[in-house]
């Protein structure tokens, strides 16, 4: 039997339906894509976007309706992110064609904003096309490429929300956003030669402020003088980048110096991935975190013998020195491509020092005459423009590890996507940690992330935290009902959070909790079941008054029973041992009964005079905070073998060993046949006290093989295996006695992905379910999701 035509009775012959499209909906192409639609699909109505999203209302055939409701999330736009369509049948009203009408700002702000985008294939091909009018104009863009969260100052997201509303558009371009057949239909960024915004090249002249170049083309003067050895500050979108020819020892190492960077490595920015593979290697994952749409830093392991090709860029060693790693992005901005050559152009730096515009500890700088003032004594020139920052944004980091993406620092590409939360809070606001701050906002199923802050410490840093946090609750509407921070009662996160608590709740949240509670929350995991939480770091407040950081906790969002951590050692002078990694080295000797004999490198380092105020301090237990950090471990280890014994960058002496660790592939069979291992303890005393974890035995063998003249690389190796083979069996214990299965790997320690791999694999072997982190930082990055949940769990009532 044949299907009734519309007019049957029971059937109407038209029906009009309003559609609610939740998500990244708007300055995507998404009011393009609907109007394109339905006009294809004859049918007629209006779409707008609002505070909530974007809305439409259809009308025609019930069956062009109910196809057109069917393909929106199916054929949305690529840079969409549809979470929900929802409709209901409202009365026909008749009418002809579709049309987009005028925003509405009424109501909450629940729309999603997208992050800024690399720049699309095709306005990278219109910028090298001599015959376009866009021809190496430095602001390209469309509804698939450009800014976005960097410009937003409000919703519903049009350009009147935005920093580009300071440029009236030029007829071509009005006629370009107003032509839904066009790319740039209602693409808020658009912008041309004619309109802005506009670029300029500025140099002190004769020791006086800096000046206006006068150049016919601002960018070409740039890479002439960055060709010269030049340093340059450059506007990038979430802030200034300082940049300089990475083959160039003599610049890069003034930039060092300069920056007070220590040995810290800078990153870098490619032309392309050809121009890096000899230095690298490149698989597949990390091509695709390259070549995509966020364009992040991808930390690249380095080939031990760089390939040597004609015309490979070289790389001074200055740029990374004692890593194992290269950290490389790729242009994400047309500004970028044009600094760093069209196919057209002549020759010039191919591979450029990118790194953040600040000096070491401040943030990231957005304002064009704080960048005159902030960044005098760092850049030789400046290259900049007059469309405004709304938002500081710094270049994600991420790298791959077995496969999986790990983010380090979640920022430019990523913020503000939200993550789904498995279980729903009231409005609550995070605070995160005081070392790489992020913060966090959540309501219902949803977790907004700022971008990466930075360090507390610094009193710019937590005034770009409060503005920070003003924009995420504007154009998130998120009004916290609940605060969250860590219980370290010195964190300058947390002592805001008082301050502005103003009646509200304040949970506070044990630090390695938080980290174990990240990891659960982004693998959806709802908390009905306890995991076994692996927490290792460097420093978190502990609920005894200690620095912890090497933890096992049995935990889910409502609390955690510590089953067991590292034996605890003296911290000597608190953040002098930090940065001093053999004073760290000594302290563990001491503590393992090892005497300090010259012929370990970690003493031979240590002036005498300083080496017998460390005896007298730790015998009378002055100023020596018990720590049982992991982080602090590596560090001893990193000296004890002569690794690394001053870390003038956090981790660094943690990041030398993994690095020699690297060199070690070859011995795995000596590894397996003397390695190192922890003395497992069971609880003493008081019912409810952890397991212990003694590193004595690990640290007396690597003094012997030191003193044998085993050399660093195998020490290193050895001593990683003995972590993995820790976490292994203290995991298996666990499960013994409590029946749990499923660990998480969490922590800044889990940063190392020889580490991560190889507690992995051990893991698995076993049956455990692994989780580790993908969405969030294992760094103190992530704190703030785990903050929520845990705060959300406790306020539900």
């Amino acid at each position: 039997m044949s299907a009734p035509h519309p007019g049957t009775v029971g059937i109407p012959a038209s029906q009009r339906r309003r559609v609610m499209v939740r998500g990244v909906v708007q300055g995507v192409g998404f009011r393009p894509f609907l109007y394109s639609l339905a006009t294809a699909m004859e049918l007629s109505g209006h779409v707008s976007n609002t505070a909530e999203g974007v809305v439409a209302e259809v009308e025609g055939t019930p069956s062009a309706v109910a196809l057109f409701c069917d393909r929106i999330a199916a054929e949305a736009p690529p840079l969409a992110v549809v979470e929900s369509v929802d409709h209901q049948d409202v009365p026909a009203s008749g009418g002809t064609g579709f049309t987009i009408i005028a925003s509405r700002s009424e109501g909450p702000a629940r729309t999603l904003v997208s992050p800024d985008v690399a720049t699309c294939a095709a306005c990278l091909a219109e910028l090298a096309d001599p015959s376009d009018r866009r021809h190496r104009h430095p602001f390209i863009t469309c509804t698939h490429c450009g800014p976005r969260f960097t410009i937003v100052t409000g919703l519903p997201y049009d350009r009147a929300h935005t920093t580009m509303a300071a440029f009236p558009m030029c007829p071509d371009c009005a006629r370009e956003y107003a032509d839904p057949a066009d790319r740039r239909f209602h693409a808020q960024p658009v912008a041309c030669p004619g309109c802005g915004p506009r670029l300029r090249l500025l140099r002190p002249v004769e020791g006086g402020p800096p000046t206006e170049v006068a150049a016919a083309d601002p960018v070409a003067e740039a890479r002439r003088l960055l060709a010269d050895g030049a340093i340059l500050a450059v506007k990038g979108l979430g802030g200034y980048h300082l940049a300089c020819d990475a083959s160039q020892a003599e610049s890069v190492t003034l930039l060092r110096r300069r920056k007070a960077r220590g040995d810290k490595p800078f990153a870098l920015m490619a032309r392309d991935s050809a121009d890096i593979e000899h230095l690298v290697h490149v698989g597949p994952e990390e091509h695709a975190l390259l070549t995509g749409g966020v364009r992040p830093i991808v930390l690249l392991r380095r080939r031990a013998t760089p390939l040597r090709g004609l015309g490979s860029p070289g790389v001074s060693d200055a740029v990374a020195p004692g890593s194992p790693d290269l950290g490389v992005m790729l242009p994400y901005t047309p500004l970028h491509h044009l600094l760093l050559g069209l196919p057209a152009d002549p020759a010039g730096p191919r591979l450029l020092v990118m790194t953040s515009g600040n000096t070491a500890g401040e943030p990231i700088v957005t304002d064009d005459a704080e960048a005159l003032e902030r960044l005098a004594h760092l850049a030789d020139a400046w290259l900049t423009h007059d469309r405004p920052i709304q938002v500081p944004c710094d270049d994600s980091l991420v790298r791959v590890c077995d496969g999986e993406r790990m983010i380090l620092r979640r920022s430019r590409g990523y913020a503000p996507l939200p993550i789904t939360l498995p279980v729903p809070v009231r409005p609550a606001l995070a605070v995160g940690g005081d070392l790489k701050n992020a913060f966090g906002l959540a309501d219902g199923r949803r977790a907004w992330l700022s971008a990466h802050i930075g360090d507390m410490d610094d009193l710019a840093t937590q005034y770009a935290f409060e503005r920070a946090e003003r924009q995420l609750e504007s154009i998130t509407g998120v009004e916290p009902l609940v605060l969250a921070a860590d219980r370290h009662p010195g964190y300058r996160s947390g002592q805001w959070a008082e301050r502005h608590a103003a009646g509200r709740p304040l949970v506070r949240v044990q630090h390695h909790h938080a980290h174990v509670a990240a990891a659960m929350a982004e693998h959806g995991l709802d908390g009905t079941h306890r995991v076994i939480g692996v927490g290792f770091d460097g420093t978190g407040y502990g609920d005894d008054g200690a620095v912890w950081g090497g933890e096992f906790l049995l935990a889910d969002y409502d609390g955690f029973t510590r089953f067991a951590h590292l034996a605890y050692v003296p911290l000597p002078g608190g953040d002098a041992a930090v940065h001093r990694p053999y004073r760290m080295a000594l302290a563990h000797l001491s503590a393992a009964g090892i005497a300090w004999t010259d012929d370990l490198p970690c003493v031979a380092v240590c002036p005498p005079d300083e080496r017998r105020v460390l005896e007298t301090q730790m015998k009378r237990n002055v100023n020596c905070a018990p720590t049982s950090s992991m982080g602090r471990l590596f560090d001893a280890v990193s000296s004890l073998a002569g690794v690394c014994h001053r870390a003038g960058y956090e981790a660094q002496a943690a990041i030398e060993l993994e690095a020699a660790a690297l060199t070690a592939e070859n011995v795995g069979a000596a590894v397996g046949r003397t390695g190192y291992a922890f003395a497992l303890r069971p609880p003493q005393g008081a019912v409810g006290a952890a397991w212990t974890a003694d590193p004595a035995p690990v640290l007396a063998a690597i003094a012997d093989d030191v003193r044998a003249g085993v050399q660093p690389a195998l020490v290193a190796a050895r001593f990683h295996r003995a972590v993995a083979a820790l976490v292994h069996h203290t995991c298996v214990v666990a499960r013994e006695r409590h029946g749990l299965d499923t660990v998480a790997l969490t922590g800044g320690v889990f940063a190392n992905v020889l580490l991560s791999s190889a507690c992995a694999e051990a893991l698995r072997k076993d049956g455990f379910t692994v989780l580790r982190h993908h969405q969030v930082p294992p760094n103190d990055g992530g704190l703030a999701l785990g903050q929520l949940v845990i705060a959300g769990h406790r306020t539900a009532d």
